[in-house]
């Protein structure tokens, strides 16, 4: 794999995955009545969250994975429904519960920083965005891709920082119509990373399953 497609391959699926167009109306509900410079600083605090999360989950993720006995084939397959699920919701313009739930966004209102958690996690960098920077980092054959994992992290961080801090007016621009577009789109593209994750996944679990196509005479 060309490092070029390795580059659009990571940043279109993480981008899919958090999703930060869908995220900003929850930003703005979550901003109402706060300090106006507070509201400033929240972008860059929960960007550079986003990040830290990410960054640890590609440097130690197979790491703790190994630590307690699990495969990356098993981790593939297990990561993959799961990115699915969440695909399935964006597709449906629901706001997946594996990210935010109704309970924590009541908490969070009570919060006097939302900027880590709820807005960084579980919102942006839940659970799929976790497995999919562990089961891309799985695919860099060696230090450059590494770096572009990392140029790709931090360049979401920035987007996520631009989007929160134009939010009202993007808010107000889209519509929830063109939001739940825009989130349908990347759900779509989603699920069909989440079947790639599945299938090779399934295929080195049980080779059998691997079709193999009859020599040509």
């Amino acid at each position: 794999m060309s490092p070029i497609v390795y580059f659009v391959k990571i940043f279109v699926a993480l981008f899919a995955i958090i999703n930060p167009i869908g995220a900003v109306p929850i930003f703005v509900s979550l901003s109402q009545g706060r300090d106006y410079d507070e509201v400033r600083r929240i972008p860059k605090r929960t960007a550079v969250a986003v990040c830290a999360v990410l960054m640890v989950s590609a440097f130690l993720g197979q790491r703790i994975l190994a630590f307690f006995g699990v495969g990356i084939p098993a981790f593939r397959i297990g990561g993959g429904i799961l990115i699915l699920l969440i695909a399935i919701a964006m597709v449906r313009a629901r706001q997946p519960r594996s990210k935010y739930t109704p309970h924590e966004a009541t908490e969070s209102a009570e919060k006097e920083d939302i900027a880590v958690v709820p807005l960084a996690i579980p919102l942006l960098a839940g659970p799929g965005a976790i497995s999919t920077v562990i089961l891309q980092e799985q695919h860099s054959p060696g230090s450059a891709y590494m770096l572009i994992m990392i140029g790709t992290i931090l360049l979401i961080g920035a987007a996520i920082y631009l989007l929160f801090r134009i939010g009202a007016p993007l808010a107000k621009r889209l519509g929830r119509t063109g939001i739940n577009i825009f989130t349908r789109i990347m759900g779509l593209m989603l699920a069909a990373m989440a079947v790639e994750f599945i299938t090779s996944g399934l295929a080195e679990t049980f080779p059998l399953l691997t079709v193999v196509s009859p020599a040509s005479p």
